[in-house]
């Protein structure tokens, strides 16, 4: 989230980007557990924050040479992509 840049702009800012969604985290009950809302986070840094329909699906995003992972059902999908870039 707060990974920056060599200009020091924020690496998600302006990005299209997924991660572990905010309604996954309150479906698996733990989102008493984790420290911060991942998903609204990133939208707070600019970033343009997308998620499956549907909690739990894998989706993946890719926003040039960035490719993100919504969940761990995503990790073949995420690795393909990334797999495609190379």
């Amino acid at each position: 989230l707060n990974t920056r840049l060599s200009d020091g702009s924020l690496l998600v800012a302006g990005r299209d980007i997924t991660g572990f969604a905010w309604q996954e985290e309150v479906l698996a009950r733990v989102d008493r557990l984790v420290p911060y809302n991942a998903e609204e986070e990133m939208k707070k840094r600019g970033a343009r924050y997308h998620k499956a329909l549907l909690p739990f699906v894998s989706y993946s995003v890719v926003d040039g040479n960035l490719v993100t992972g919504q969940n761990p059902g995503s990790a073949k999908e995420t690795a393909e992509r990334v797999a495609g870039l190379l």
